[in-house]
């Protein structure tokens, strides 16, 4: 199989395919940009960095340039050599949208929702190694026990839709909706209120996507609020519709719309917020009404499909079956076949009978390596320009070799620590977040699909036990 990077650096550098990206910078070194202030090149790359960086997904990476330097085979045989060393004392997760020179060294392979529950698995490990980004490391690290670490191989690799809703923004949209509903902005939520208050309903429920910073998940948890994932959107909202009037939806709007409506709530009575006007840009009698009311956020990945991308692909292939990811703007996914997590993508997938032919809306990496996976099956991108998400894509096998070879070492590079109090917090809507059972837009409630296992090197020798030698104490 011809990886998305290896498409990357022929169509960019030798020009002799067919295929274009959206960005001649992809094929240079990721690193070239861990210094600089973008999200680096890709879909995300336009996409304007916060002023105040304090809660920002984004960190500046650190290659070493020993590694920068090491060809793809070198980089692979310490790869191997740190795994079989560390053994069972680490756990690789991989999420769909890495690169599959990283997926390839994974022992979970999901999205975020599967690997969030993954990593509880692995209870035992002493190290897990997110290959993902920022706000997943993160809650791997709110989920973990004391004594585990988190590493995130780039702390670059950020998310621009999480950045898109801050803490600062979303406390002040909580102190407007306060005065417009009229409740005590600074009340706090704890974990047993819904007991002890049965059929009482909240004004409004702050529900978050799992696309956003830990100090948003501890806010959901101060008020009563949960997190929700693409595999299990449909759920939070009905559980937060029996626990409230209304939902304050962040910071994804597309998600939001597109899982409200298909549960039947009408378009008028869900209203953008924008941070940066009065009431949102909504009048009081807008909100009065609301039942959704979605934050001004998206993803820079999904917001490139198009329904004239749909038209084309049914023109060129009769009878092409398309599937789309929520995170889409409403007339792609009203305009799909199907629609859903990248869970649901990969099983639609599967269960296509031989000989169909599948458009997908979801990051290309994912795309590419299910067409690979299922070759009876013809399987495209509906986006016909290589654009993959900017902030995935910034980890690469050298960064993995470092932290790796660092755990040998005895040292935690790049370790990801929540703050104690916000943990205490976000674990309470995460807690509600695993219970939430996910089930496909539009269907039937079914059980989590576990992270798929991926092929793992076997443990060799033990090494000492890790002794952390950089950052504080947990």
């Amino acid at each position: 199989m011809t990886s998305v990077a290896e498409l990357i650096a022929v169509t960019t550098i030798s020009g002799t395919t067919a295929a274009s990206t959206c960005d001649t910078d992809l094929a240079e070194p990721t690193w070239a940009f861990d210094a600089l202030p973008t999200y680096g090149p890709g879909a995300s790359v336009a996409d304007p960095i916060p002023v105040d960086t304090t809660n920002a997904t984004m960190r500046p990476g650190q290659l070493p340039l020993a590694y920068q330097k090491m060809s793809d085979e070198e980089l692979h045989a310490r790869i191997v050599a740190a795994r079989e060393t560390l053994g069972d004392r680490i756990v690789i997760l991989g999420h769909y949208y890495q690169r599959d020179e990283i997926v390839a060294y994974a022992d979970f392979v999901g999205d975020s929702f599967q690997l969030a529950n993954a990593a509880l698995t692995r209870p035992d490990a002493e190290a897990i190694v997110f290959c993902g980004v920022h706000f997943m490391a993160e809650t791997a690290d709110i989920l973990a026990r004391d004594e585990q670490h988190v590493i995130l191989p780039n702390l670059a690799a950020g998310c621009s839709m999480a950045d898109m809703a801050d803490s600062e923004s979303v406390e002040a949209a909580w102190e407007e909706l306060a005065e417009v509903y009229g409740f005590d902005a600074s009340q706090e939520i704890d974990e047993g209120w819904f007991e002890r208050n049965p059929g009482v309903k909240l004004p409004v429920i702050p529900v978050t996507y799992m696309n956003s910073s830990a100090a948003l998940k501890a806010f959901c948890g101060r008020h009563g609020g949960i997190v929700c994932t693409s595999s299990n959107a449909r759920t939070v909202l009905e559980w937060a519709f029996e626990r409230g009037e209304r939902v304050l939806f962040f910071p994804d709007q597309h998600l939001g719309r597109n899982t409200a409506k298909a549960m039947g709530v009408p378009l008028e009575q869900m209203p953008m917020w924008n941070p940066r006007k009065d009431l949102g840009g909504n009048t009081s009698a807008e909100l009065d009404d609301a039942r959704v009311i979605l934050w001004h956020g998206f993803c820079s990945v999904h917001k490139r499909f198009t329904t004239a991308q749909i038209d084309a692909a049914r023109e060129q292939h009769p009878g092409v079956q398309v599937v789309v990811h929520p995170e889409c703007p409403m007339p792609v996914v009203d305009a799909a076949d199907a629609a859903g997590s990248t869970e649901l993508i990969r099983r639609f997938v599967a269960e296509a009978a031989p000989g169909s032919t599948i458009a997908i809306g979801t990051e290309v990496n994912m795309v590419n390596r299910l067409a690979a996976q299922h070759p009876d099956k013809t399987i495209f991108c509906l986006d016909p320009v290589i654009c993959p998400c900017s902030t995935m894509y910034r980890i690469h096998p050298g960064y993995l070799a470092w932290t790796l070879e660092g755990l040998v070492e005895g040292e935690w590079r790049n370790e990801i620590q929540v703050d104690p109090d916000v943990a205490t917090h976000a674990r309470v809507a995460l807690t509600r977040m695993l219970a939430a059972a996910p089930q496909p837009l539009g269907g039937t409630p079914a059980p989590a699909a576990p992270a798929a296992p991926a092929a793992a090197s076997a443990p060799a020798a033990p090494a000492p036990a890790l002794t952390v030698s950089t950052g504080g104490a947990r």
